[in-house]
């Protein structure tokens, strides 16, 4: 499929790459969710088959029965290294996934960077994400930023450069990601997602943000069905504390541990959104109930709040909006 969106980050490291000249290091920002991750593959993927066919692969279909791309694939190409956070128990690679990306991975380049690079003059080493380095392996990974080993590029995720030691900026060609329109959300989640509800194809990506991630992280679990029931909230006001209640129960067991998550950032989004539309006392205390609910959400996690009562809490700022309750 065509990439989606960002097309002028794509197009400036294609440029660059099909240059006489690569820059070594590239920093790419944005929000979380965007495509960062997944264009630094692909342009590895890219990077590493160009070096090795001895013509341009920027641009066009690479087949998957590409040696570069069934090397890649298999986690067995000499010029390639990804570093992630890891699995802290190698038997449960999908839970308790490490907090950082520690030293000890970023040693594990320095006896590749001893040596030159075995199938092409070129190798690629992909951190997403950066963010996610530990401070010691940071200070490593600088020293190899400084003095880049023959033919290596960097390209390295960051969701918050500014958090980033500054000298490792100092480093890096910086590539900017935005986040995607609500069209281009869509799109993605019907490519991933192909047998999805239309109606849910909608509600994912307004609930986006315009981070097809998180769209497709919230795939599955009714989003539209909560935003009907938090709208109805802010329009009646939920003078019976019937939708509420319900709500309340139905997200408080632990197998709906997910879709509370989405609840939490569901109501502070449809509270600004709300605000947004208003002005004089009405936007002020919309923007109170925003306060609230976003102090709220990131609270109940952190001290491990009572999810049934968080709801009823929550939806009760959201409340605060319909016509009469102070929002008019």
């Amino acid at each position: 499929m065509t990439p989606i969106g960002n097309d002028a980050a794509r197009q400036a490291f294609v440029a660059a790459a099909e240059g006489e000249s690569l820059h070594h290091a590239w920093l790419l920002t944005g929000p979380e969710g965007v495509g960062k991750g997944g264009f630094a593959r692909e342009m590895a993927l890219r990077l590493l088959a160009t070096a090795l066919d001895g013509r341009s692969r920027m641009r066009g279909e690479i087949g998957e029965d590409h040696r570069v791309a069934q090397l890649i694939a298999a986690g067995a190409h000499p010029d390639y290294r990804e570093l992630v956070r890891l699995p802290k128990d190698p038997d449960k690679p999908d839970q308790d996934i490490a907090r950082s990306i520690k030293i000890d991975q970023v040693r594990t380049l320095q006896p590749l960077f001893a040596t030159k690079p075995a199938l092409s003059p070129r190798r690629v080493i992909v951190i997403d994400a950066i963010d996610d380095l530990e401070r010691p392996g940071a200070n490593a990974l600088l020293k190899n930023l400084e003095e880049p080993p023959v033919g290596t590029i960097f390209l390295l995720v960051s969701h918050s450069p500014g958090r980033l030691l500054p000298t490792i900026r100092s480093r890096c060609r910086q590539l900017r990601f935005d986040p995607l329109s609500d069209a281009e959300v869509a799109e993605v989640i019907r490519w991933q997602v192909p047998d999805i509800d239309p109606g849910e194809v909608d509600a994912l990506a307004a609930a986006a943000d315009g981070s097809p991630g998180r769209a497709l992280a919230y795939a599955g679990l009714s989003v539209a069905a909560l935003d009907r029931d938090l709208a109805e909230i802010a329009d009646t006001g939920d003078t019976d504390n019937r939708i509420r209640s319900r709500l309340a129960k139905a997200l408080a067991g632990k197998t709906a541990q997910p879709r509370y998550a989405v609840f939490l950032d569901r109501a502070p989004s449809l509270i600004a959104a709300t605000a947004r539309r208003r002005s004089g006392p009405a936007l002020r205390d919309a923007l109170d109930a925003y306060e609230k609910a976003r102090a709220l959400a990131a609270m109940s996690p952190a001290l491990s709040l009572v999810a049934e009562t968080t709801v009823f809490e929550m939806a009760g700022l959201v409340a605060r909006l319909a016509p009469g309750r102070g929002g008019g």
